[in-house]
C-alpha cells in the first residue's frame, strides 16, 4: 500500500515538473515548484515510514521550511524585481527631482 502512494507520488511530481516547464504564467510555473517541493517532503516522509528512520522526518521538514522561504523569495522577486526594498533607495532617488 505504501509503495502504491510512492508511486503516485513521483507520478505526481512529474505531472508537475511538466507544469512548470510548460506553465505559460511565472506563477504557474512558482505554484508548480511548490508543489514538487511539497511532494518531494511527503515522498521522504513515506519513505522514512517504510524504512523505519526517523530522522528522514528532521530532513523532510528542514526541506519544508527551505521549500517555503525559496517560493516566498521568488514570488517577492517576481513581484517587486529585487530581493530588497528600502526606504534610503525611495528618498534618495527622490532628492534629485524637482518639487
Amino acid at each position: 500500500m505504501l509503495i502504491a502512494a510512492s508511486l503516485a507520488i513521483l507520478v505526481t511530481m512529474g505531472l508537475a515538473l511538466v507544469r512548470a516547464l510548460a506553465g505559460p504564467t511565472t506563477y504557474d510555473r512558482i505554484a508548480a515548484i511548490n508543489m514538487f517541493g511539497t511532494k518531494t517532503v511527503l515522498l521522504i516522509a513515506v519513505l522514512a515510514f517504510l524504512t523505519g528512520r526517523t530522522d528522514l522526518l528532521d530532513i523532510a521538514l528542514v526541506y519544508a521550511l527551505i521549500n517555503f522561504i525559496a517560493v516566498v523569495a521568488a514570488l517577492k522577486l517576481v513581484t517587486q524585481g529585487n530581493f530588497h526594498s528600502s526606504d534610503s533607495d525611495e528618498s534618495e532617488a527622490s532628492k534629485g527631482e524637482p518639487q
